[in-house]
């Protein structure tokens, strides 16, 4: 099946990510695809979103019109804020993202290798922008990190490698990549399956990947 008819959509992969998030949670959410995770998170399970500008507590996006640009996350989005929820200096949210307060944090990626180290500040590219923003203190300082990404490049490649060539933000921080086309776990093994969409068989993703494929645990 022409893999064009088996992805995931970027909110049911936010969807994806949001249903392994575990009650209680501390949670940052980088900037980009990731944001969307706050619009479906699982009912009747607290989890504290957490900002690396300074805030605790956000809720879901605001509805159309109804914005507080002073109010905003990490990639000048308008959030809205829960009853509990504080603002606070950001020197206080690096402290909190250094000191391995946050659960998870989900970030975008460039490459992810198949055992965990990420690169997605740069792509080392001359004339290429560099935004590292608070993604090393995340990816080295959560307890866990998660990539969400689309599992294959604008030219074809795969985002996941054997090893990766653009500058590392952490070394085998990655526990997780949620893509389009199926769900990983980085392992010092190697790369493990934990699921695939529906219609996807596992030899025609094998056949997207540079890297060995490990079984569902």
């Amino acid at each position: 099946m022409s893999t064009k008819h088996a992805r995931r959509t970027k909110e049911q992969l936010a969807r994806r990510v949001a249903a392994d998030i575990f009650d209680g949670a501390c949670v940052n959410l980088g900037i980009g695809m990731p944001t969307l995770v706050a619009n479906h998170l699982p009912a009747g399970i607290e989890v504290v979103l957490h900002s690396e500008n300074g805030i605790l507590g956000m809720g879901p996006a605001p509805p159309a019109g109804e914005e507080d640009y002073d109010l905003i996350n990490a990639g000048k989005q308008p959030v809205t804020l829960l009853p509990g929820g504080a603002f606070f200096h950001h020197a206080d949210s690096f402290a909190m993202m250094r000191g391995g307060h946050i659960d998870i944090c989900v970030l975008g990626a460039f490459q992810v290798s198949a055992r965990g180290d990420l690169a997605n500040w740069s792509t080392g590219e001359p004339g290429a922008i560099p935004a590292v923003g608070g993604a090393m203190d995340l990816a080295t300082g959560a307890r866990q990190t998660w990539v969400m990404m689309d599992l294959l490049a604008k030219d074809g490649s795969s985002k996941i490698v054997e090893r990766c060539s653009y500058p590392l933000t952490g070394i085998g921080c990655v526990k997780r990549v949620y893509t389009d086309l199926a769900t990983f776990a980085c392992t010092p093994e190697g790369l493990r399956l934990v699921d695939v969409v529906e219609g996807l068989n596992v030899a025609a993703l094998e056949r997207l990947l540079p890297v060995p494929l490990l079984p569902p645990a």
